[in-house]
């Protein structure tokens, strides 16, 4: 019964979330500019393109099947045989939504854009070399400036496709291919650490809501959504090695943890994240220090390698932060971005993580004030916490005005799970795939 008196306050969250949306909308496009925001359709990146593709049934096929039999599915299947179905089933609405814009619109042109990692794929024939002289380029004034892209990330990023163009899988189709596929992994990511750290049913009842989120729009858009899977699985192996698996998830923790800070600047917090698993480590960290060993020295593998090449981090960051204010941060105004982020953050994970977000809040306040909660509710509603504190702390920076559709998606995925704690789950799925199916068909996505 307490559950279900419940229902009315996540429906009074969800419609405090519709306004935000409203409001930034509204706000955007009637107090401000385009040369103010430069968005094309505040908050999000875009412009309003009403159009349906050839990935339209597909995606509505997908939406339905899910919401009306995933948490069915999610909660009988054998643990083993979940993992890979949810990958697919990840995999079948990215696609079908990436592809509602046509194969070259929505998957081969993404990334070949004049913004964009493959247009700098010649510049990389001598990779040291380029490493080593990838700072002089960051700045706008620079010879020969990196694109937008290029310059805001640090070069793993863009080396990542320079690589898989040396073996063979060049331009555009092949990194799509590349995105969806591994980006599609981060659901199987976060379902694998919520089971260590917080359960098994409550993984099986985020399942679904990690399979059919809204930010599949740009998961399969954007190189962020292949960011996003990289730092989950630093923080799925992380979860594994702090409940008693073995060592060596410990070291690919840090190894992974190592890449993600070369593939995003923005990702170090990540760390709050990191530090969140540690916490809830069933075994206790003060129990087993020995596991800090592997965890620091693979962590070290990533940022040695590319400083013994000659790459300055630390140089390349305070770099892209001049680079940044030199172009639309010096004009995007942070009193609207600072809560139209947010408003894009509502796009990106729908009303449903809303809703669960306000349950984890009850969670944790009651916890607080001594009342009663199970131990796995407690772990999960600390998780989700976590990720919304490390989003929080990249918005008040300022280093993310607008595009947070994208930027943030790592972030996002973390918040999902918090879809665990609603009853009447298809409802909720319904309401997520319905957001994804409007935005992506009334809006032309600028990632």
């Amino acid at each position: 019964m307490t559950r279900l008196r419940s229902v009315p306050r996540d429906l009074y969250a969800a419609a405090a979330a519709v306004l935000l949306v409203a409001a930034a909308i509204l706000v955007g496009r009637h107090v401000y500019t385009y040369d103010d925001l430069i968005v094309g359709w505040p908050p999000l990146l875009g412009r309003w393109d009403p159009h349906l593709g050839p990935g339209t049934p597909a995606a509505v096929l997908v939406a339905a099947a899910t919401a009306a039999y995933g948490p069915a599915v999610a909660a009988r299947l054998p643990w083993r045989a979940l993992l890979p179905a949810a990958w697919g089933a990840a995999m079948a609405w990215t696609w079908s939504l990436a592809l509602i814009d046509g194969w070259e619109r929505g998957v081969a042109g993404r990334l070949t854009t004049g913004q964009e990692y493959l247009t700098v794929i010649d510049r990389w024939r001598d990779v040291p070399a380029t490493l080593r002289d990838f700072n002089g380029h960051i700045l706008l004034h620079s010879p020969d400036n990196w694109p937008a892209h290029v310059a805001g990330h640090p070069p793993g990023a863009t080396l990542t496709y320079v690589l898989l163009d040396r073996i063979g899988l060049g331009g555009g189709g092949w990194a799509g291919v590349w995105t969806i596929t591994v980006g599609a992994t981060g659901c199987v990511a976060v379902l694998v650490a919520v089971r260590a750290l917080c359960g098994e049913r409550l993984a099986r009842r985020a399942a679904p809501f990690l399979v059919l989120a809204p930010a599949a729009v740009w998961m399969g858009t954007s190189a962020d959504g292949y960011f996003a899977a990289v730092a989950a699985w630093a923080v799925a192996l992380l979860a594994l090695t702090v409940t008693g698996r073995s060592l060596w998830w410990t070291a690919g923790a840090g190894l992974l943890f190592g890449l993600t800070c070369y593939l995003s600047y923005g990702l170090t917090l990540f760390a709050v994240i990191g530090a969140a698993v540690l916490l809830l480590g069933r075994r206790g960290v003060r129990a087993r220090p020995v596991m800090f060993v592997p965890l620091l020295a693979g962590t070290a593998v990533v940022p040695v390698a590319f400083t013994v090449i000659g790459f300055d981090w630390w140089e390349a960051y305070h770099l892209l932060v001049e680079r940044y204010y030199e172009g639309a941060a010096g004009v995007r105004p942070y009193a609207y971005w600072v809560w139209a982020n947010l408003a894009c953050t509502v796009l990106i994970t729908g009303l449903a993580t809303v809703a669960g977000l306000r349950r984890a809040g009850v969670v944790l306040i009651r916890r607080r004030d001594g009342g009663g909660a199970r131990t796995e509710d407690l772990r999960l509603a600390f998780l989700v916490a976590a990720a919304l504190l490390a989003l929080l702390v990249a918005d008040l920076s300022g280093m993310s005005k607008a595009e947070t559709e994208r930027i943030w998606l790592p972030f996002a995925l973390w918040l999902l799970p918090a879809g665990a704690f609603l009853p009447r789950p298809r409802a909720w799925l319904a309401a997520q795939a319905v957001l994804a199916l409007l935005v992506n068909h009334l809006v032309a996505t600028g990632w």
